[in-house]
């Protein structure tokens, strides 16, 4: 006759039953190991071995939260450029003035895509997208897309409020995008820049941008 659990003890079953790569202090750990190797060594030179020594972790159980070194990769750097997307949303949403709601979310874009180790996790994105295009995907749709996403969204909302003279808000979107980051993000992906920007260099590419982007879309003001 088979024993039956008192209460307490499925209660205690419980608490200890983990579902496979859900724990998140667990992947946090991985994702701060990951972190130190990437730093001292880079991408290419760090082992999967280096980075379960440096989270102390088994190398199984990074493959149960990460399915290799790539996707290891990309969950680190979407980790880091989410603490900025924060303020560039929030630079949305919350600033009335429109000129500057665009100049800060402008510069904030700027400064995550020069970043260091932004440029590093789209120069190793774009260098397996041919053979994992799902993990290219990934990596475009919570990044790039996104964003564009979000401001086309404050576009029209601007558009409602006769800000705005737009028809096709997703385009006006991406050319915004492209306008911030002229000559500031193409020569840092090459590396044939090896700085980033300064912040008087931002401000003057963005505020062109800004400029542009206003002229082509800003509503004609309503005669009295």
């Amino acid at each position: 006759m088979s024993a039956t659990l008192e209460p307490r003890h499925v209660k205690a079953i419980s608490r200890n039953r983990r579902v496979a790569g859900a724990d998140p202090d667990k992947r946090h750990q991985i994702l701060e190991g990951a972190h130190a190797v990437f730093a001292a060594r880079g991408f290419d030179a760090a082992s999967m071995n280096d980075i379960a020594a440096a989270a102390n972790v088994s190398k199984g159980t990074i493959y149960v939260y990460f399915e290799d070194k790539e996707h290891l990769f990309v969950a680190l750097i979407e980790r880091e450029r989410e603490k900025q997307k924060q303020g560039m949303y929030a630079a949305l949403a919350e600033e009335p003035d429109l000129n500057l709601a665009l100049t800060n979310f402008g510069a904030g874009l700027v400064r995550l895509l020069t970043g260091a180790f932004a440029l590093s996790a789209h120069r190793i994105v774009l260098g397996v997208a041919e053979r994992m295009p799902d993990l290219g995907r990934e990596f475009y749709e919570r990044g790039p897309m996104q964003g564009a996403q979000q401001l086309a969204a404050f576009l029209a909302r601007r558009v409602t409020q006769g800000e705005l003279a737009i028809e096709d808000t997703a385009l006006a979107a991406a050319q915004f995008v492209d306008l911030s980051q002229s000559t500031l993000m193409r020569p840092r992906l090459f590396n044939a820049v090896r700085m980033p920007p300064s912040e008087e260099e931002i401000a003057g590419v963005v505020g062109e941008a800004v400029t542009m982007f206003m002229a082509r879309y800003g509503a004609s003001p309503k005669k009295p």
